[in-house]
């Protein structure tokens, strides 16, 4: 057993719909956040950029000694995951291959939607994911990059936002895929619009569960599971702002954020 906390973190508060999932179905274990609310959006950064603010992220989540990371962030998993790995001895984990799969396996009519920041569609590392499940599928990419400051804001049910989606998701209406990838974390936040606007008959899916799925079992196999049933006390970070991201992220978990702490992420 190891009684370490999960490190988990996100541009902003979308990595909060991941956290939500590991407090249902990993309820042992101690979670830290960060969210890097002072630099949100990531989605038209460079990935050199990306890269960099990942790896700042990462250390300061080190120096809280926990024993594993969830990149709970499109944008920095389909940038910068492969050299986090690299460069840190603890397992990590991010949130595209987990939701590829699933969308291979959702998928009919073999037409499946991504959604994401501009950085992380312009990746391609859906695409290349979910062909490597089946090479039959044609996936068709959409950047919605206004939904992270909508999602930041707080517009979940607001009509602006439903026409912003309208908007952005006529492409894939068009291309009639009958499963829609949600990749980015902030998008769960918004996914009752998405899905209005999509109909019932398309399958949207968000990688959170999976990915803590796959997470908690790579715990399990390496005995790094925390076994103590005493209530674990969560911790969250951001960069800026502790207030919003408090009154928003409790809202999210329906959980009380009542001790958000602000870093200096440049520091590190």
């Amino acid at each position: 057993m190891d009684h370490r906390p999960i490190g988990v973190f996100d541009s902003g508060v979308g990595g909060l719909t991941v956290v939500k999932e590991l407090l249902q179905y990993g309820p042992n274990e101690k979670i830290i956040y960060f969210g890097d609310t002072a630099r949100v959006p990531y989605g038209s950064k460079s990935k050199e950029t990306v890269t960099k603010y990942a790896k700042q992220i990462a250390r300061f989540l080190l120096t809280k000694n926990v024993k594993g990371l969830i990149v709970a962030c499109n944008t920095m998993d389909s940038n910068s995951l492969e050299e986090l790995q690299a460069n840190f001895d603890v397992p990590i984990m991010g949130v595209v291959e987990p939701g590829a799969s699933m969308a291979a396996a959702a998928t009919y009519n073999q037409k499946v939607g991504v959604i994401g920041t501009e950085a992380t569609i312009k990746s391609q590392a859906y695409q290349k994911h979910i062909l490597k499940q089946a090479s039959t599928i044609q996936v068709f990419g959409q950047a919605c990059p206004l939904f992270v400051p909508l999602a930041e804001e707080g517009w979940l049910e607001d009509e602006i936002t439903y026409q912003v989606a309208k908007r952005y998701l006529s492409p894939l209406q068009l291309a009639h895929v009958d499963t829609i990838v949600l990749g980015c974390t902030h998008y769960p936040l918004i996914e009752s619009i998405i899905q209005k606007v999509m109909g019932d008959q398309v399958s949207v899916i968000n990688p959170a569960l999976e990915t803590v799925e796959r997470f908690l079992d790579l715990l399990k196999n390496i005995n790094g599971l925390r076994e103590e049933r005493s209530q674990p006390q969560h911790e969250f970070y951001v960069s800026d702002n502790p207030d919003k991201f408090s009154q928003l992220g409790s809202l999210i978990l329906s959980y009380p954020l009542d001790k958000v702490k602000q870093v200096n992420i440049e520091k590190y």
